[in-house]
């Protein structure tokens, strides 16, 4: 009972990433966020990594490459996008947007894997691409051939890219390394490769940070990284991860309810319309 309390608190930290982020990014540069964040992150997953597997594994020559790319993916380009994005769009939109990442997983898997795409599977992609379609346009689907779509859209669709491509890459490297060694690599790399860019955007300002921003930054590294990570990795353990991944259909809705209590954003018919489309689309996608 207490894994199943686990993830439905998982799914919340995840939808309130969107909201941390969102107040973040209008005070805070996309690269110094995502800085912080991981330095936060790093922090506890490499004392976490050493306690459970008593040591961090040692990387392979052969896996330096895979690693850092992960790190440029997952961290360093997600994270710049994600930030960029949520300063110009509300996080309940984002959200839906996000929420489409398993399903152009399942998508590409086919295409690089060769795993198979049956009819439930396929069904579930036009219902999810339908349903962020419904809530990006905010119910007027024409805006898309008009061109009406915005650059923070294209922020969170390139986020979503950097995604996809961090997760096919993460099915090669986590075949040698633990999924938890993987990503304490993946964020310290990817940690170091915002150093810089962050510095020359004004890392220094930091000093300038309210409690708000630091609170933002502290949950964006502890509760939607870390906690988020290891609690779900916990239920794929205990109940497998058909059951464990039915939870993620909950981080939208969390993240459009926390949008809607605590930044007041509307909570309009597309948008409700658009997040049950895409929950159902990414349950058909990944159901066995």
């Amino acid at each position: 009972m207490l894994i199943y309390v686990k993830l439905l608190l998982t799914a919340i930290f995840w939808g309130g990433t969107f909201v941390a982020g969102r107040s973040l990014a209008q005070n805070v540069g996309p690269f110094s966020a995502a800085f912080f964040r991981f330095v936060v992150a790093s922090i506890f997953l490499v004392f976490i990594t050493v306690k459970v597997e008593g040591k961090i594994s040692v990387v392979r020559k052969r896996q330096i490459l895979p690693i850092l790319l992960l790190g440029l993916t997952g961290v360093f380009c997600y994270n710049l996008f994600f930030f960029k994005g949520l300063k110009l769009i509300e996080a309940s939109r984002a959200a839906i947007i996000i929420a489409n990442n398993p399903v152009l997983i399942a998508l590409f898997s086919t295409v690089f894997f060769k795993e198979k795409l049956n009819a439930l599977k396929v069904t579930g992609i036009i219902i999810s691409v339908t349903g962020a379609v419904i809530a990006i346009t905010r119910g007027d689907v024409l805006e898309i051939l008009h061109g009406n779509l915005g650059l923070g859209e294209f922020y969170i669709f390139l986020c979503v890219l950097s995604w996809v491509i961090f997760s096919l890459l993460g099915k090669a490297v986590m075949v040698d390394l633990s999924p938890l060694a993987s990503v304490t690599y993946s964020i310290i790399i990817g940690t170091i490769l915002l150093f810089v860019p962050a510095l020359m955007e004004g890392l220094v300002d930091c000093i300038y940070y309210s409690i708000s921003d630091w609170w933002n930054i502290f949950y964006l590294g502890f509760f939607g990284t870390v906690l988020g990570f290891l609690w779900f990795y916990e239920g794929i353990n205990q109940i497998g991860p058909t059951k464990a991944g039915l939870f993620i259909n909950f981080v939208p809705i969390s993240a459009i309810l926390l949008a809607f209590l605590i930044l007041g954003e509307p909570l309009t018919l597309s948008l409700l319309i658009g997040t049950l489309l895409v929950s159902a689309g990414v349950y058909l996608t990944n159901r066995p």
